[in-house]
């Protein structure tokens, strides 16, 4: 999610302009990176209730307070009305608050998963060292394994209170994916507009197999609640105009202008920033705000600032922006953190691989992609395919990745290339259990029923 203002005050002159606004962020392949972004629940050690954002109760431990500690490391407070909400840190990274108070890192842009992996051993470090005075810990699971939805704070954050009332209006499990779901997702860049579209056709096409390898959220409120991927399943029932796989991007000419009129004409705001404020206008149409229809703004000018925030409202399982953002993953174990990313750079930054993705992917359509997603967050890799199940579908294409890895030749100090990082994902598609599974067997025949001591187990 975007922080408070935009810098770009530049006003909007026509939907080309905007287009050119997303264009820009292409780049030569050689000036590609990796940007990781995850999230994680607090809990405190002594009830594992989630921390609010102000001490309460006299009970050790806030958010607030570990945003306080954690600039101790370096890092510029981000403020929203006067409250600390986030840091900026040095190399385009920053750690930032999801609405319940889930902590997320999101990731500078780096050259390497050798680099991905030293950032999140830092972070980690970092978060530990904060934690340990304030009692608290963290664990990045996809749902919340014991809390109610009532039970889970709100961070002070403008637009959160905006999306907390209209998300009620558009769906019935929005506040769930607010305040109990954590993701990890990968951001990658494009050379070119015919680059964008095969790279984020691919994505959009294999996103139920991430869901699927990554599933990691089996319990709701201490019990097993039938899912591998419970996130997944609160994304299917959220806000439908702005979330899933748009057939938009599967249309012949698809492209960066055809993507802004969709945008702009059939994703509704949630607000506009203006003097330190969020003003809402959820549910109503970008396209009136740039034609001055807005009874609210009439007399407001929208920006390309206005838009670049728009943009961050648009909840699709691949989001285009300046890159292209991966977002069908749970958040889990650190190795399968990592493991995302290098899924993702290995099908779509070597020419061949992707090449290869594309020849696997070739019989496959929006609609099925559309009924993968369906099934997936309940049956996992088991999902019929093919005569088959996605495991088979999901074994070529990790298959492929490690190929991509391989190919781009990024070796650590210890001459390892980052195909090491598949390693998790190879032992899942030739039959180990995913995280989820894992959890449901500790839940049966270790925790005998009691899923609090998940957190003992999953925390960083």
């Amino acid at each position: 999610m975007s922080n408070p203002g935009d810098a770009d005050s530049t006003p909007i002159t026509s939907v080309r302009q905007l287009a050119d606004h997303i264009a820009a962020g292409c780049k030569p392949a050689a000036a590609f990176r990796i940007g990781t972004e995850h999230e994680k629940f607090g809990f405190r050690l002594d009830d594992l209730a989630t921390p609010p954002y102000l001490p309460a109760d006299g009970q050790p431990g806030s958010i607030r307070d570990l945003l306080t500690g954690l600039a101790r490391f370096g890092g510029t407070p981000i403020l929203d009305r006067d409250a600390i909400i986030g840091l900026k840190l040095d190399g385009g990274a920053s750690v930032s608050l999801e609405p319940a108070g889930q902590l997320e890192l999101s990731g500078g842009p780096l050259e390497t998963l050798h680099d991905t992996e030293a950032e999140f051993l830092a972070h980690y470090e970092q978060v530990r060292a904060v934690s340990a005075d304030l009692r608290v810990g963290f664990a990045p699971l996809g749902f919340h394994p014991l809390a109610t939805r009532a039970a889970m704070p709100w961070m002070p954050k403008g637009r959160y209170a905006i999306m907390r009332r209209y998300m009620p209006l558009v769906g019935t499990l929005g506040l769930d994916m607010m305040t109990r779901t954590c993701t990890v997702q990968v951001n990658l860049d494009y050379a070119s507009e015919t680059d964008m579209v095969r790279k984020l056709r691919v994505s959009l096409l294999l996103q139920p197999v991430a869901t699927a390898l990554f599933a990691n959220s089996p319990f709701t409120e201490g019990k097993p609640n039938g899912y591998l991927s419970y996130r997944a399943q609160v994304w299917t029932d959220t806000d439908n105009q702005r979330s899933g796989i748009p057939k938009v991007m599967f249309e012949p000419g698809f492209g960066f202008e055809r993507y802004v009129r969709w945008v702009v004409d059939e994703v509704p705001m949630y607000f506009v920033y203006r003097d330190g404020r969020y003003i809402d206008v959820a549910g109503q149409s970008f396209r009136h705000f740039m034609d001055g229809k807005l009874h609210n703004l009439v007399q407001a000018t929208p920006t390309v600032g206005d838009f670049a925030d728009h943009l961050t409202t648009v909840f699709t399982d691949v989001r285009l922006k300046r890159f292209l953002e991966m977002r069908g993953a749970d958040a889990g174990r650190l190795d399968m953190m990592i493991a995302q990313s290098a899924l993702w750079v290995g099908l779509l930054y070597d020419e061949a691989a992707l090449a290869a993705a594309e020849s696997l992917l070739r019989e496959m359509r929006w609609e099925d992609a559309v009924a993968l997603r369906s099934a997936v967050p309940r049956q996992g890799l088991a999902t019929p395919f093919r005569g088959g199940t996605l495991r088979d579908l999901a074994r070529d294409a990790v298959a492929i990745a490690a190929d991509g890895l391989r190919a781009r030749g990024r070796l650590d100090a210890q001459g390892r290339d980052e195909s090491r990082f598949l390693e998790p994902l190879q032992t899942i598609v030739e039959g180990a259990p995913t995280q989820a599974e894992h959890w449901l067997a500790r839940y049966r025949d270790v925790w005998f029923g009691h899923a609090r001591q998940i957190f003992s187990e999953a925390a960083i």
